[in-house]
Formats: C-alpha cells, structure tokens, sequence
C-alpha cells in the first residue's frame, strides 16, 4: 500500500497521519478498515496512527458498544516548529466536507 497509483509521482501535501485524523473528523463511528481503504493505508498502519493520535492528545476513543467512536480535539496544537502555536481546527474546518470528487452536482 502507499502510494503507490498516484498521478505524477509518489509523494502528497499531507502525511498519513493528517489524513486519518481528517477521515474520524469527517466520521467519528467509522470503522478502522473503512479508513485504511479511504486513505490507502494498511488497517494495521491505520491502528499504529490512531494510537499516536490518541496518545498525543489529537483525538480520544469512546467506546459505544461494540464499536469505537472518535473525538477530535480541535485546539490540539500541531507539532512541528513551523506550525507551532497553530491548533488543527483550522486543518479541520478547510476539509470538513468530503473532497470536490465526491460531492454530487445540484
């Protein structure tokens, strides 16, 4: 996985790990297999990333039932010096809705 298919190279704007986050924003009952396929990660890859997430104070697991449900911590602080003092509602709030490929016309 990776990747790998891309148009015009194999590199991305954003890390694996900003693409988990945004894809549990988007929906927090989603199930972590269903994010692999979204993101083009591995589920175990996927699982790696939300324990980092939750570790660093991004999001939080609630369990409800039999499934997870994730919350997002929108003033969690990004972590590189460039962006440092910025929260990631920012990130959030830019991505909210699904991407441009997916909506359906009026």
């Amino acid at each position: 996985m990776g990747d790998a298919g891309l148009p015009h190279g194999s590199w991305t704007f954003l890390t694996s790990h900003a693409r988990v986050l945004l894809a549990l924003a988007r929906d927090p009952g989603v199930r972590l297999r269903e994010v692999a396929e979204t993101c083009v990660l591995t589920e175990r890859t996927v699982q790696s990333i939300v324990a980092d997430l939750e570790q660093e104070g991004y999001l939080s697991r609630v369990r409800e039932g039999r499934r997870n449900h994730y919350r997002i911590s929108p003033g969690a602080k990004f972590r590189h010096p460039a962006e440092a003092g910025r929260d990631n509602a920012g990130l959030l709030a830019l991505f909210a809705d699904d991407p441009p490929a997916t909506r359906t016309a009026p």
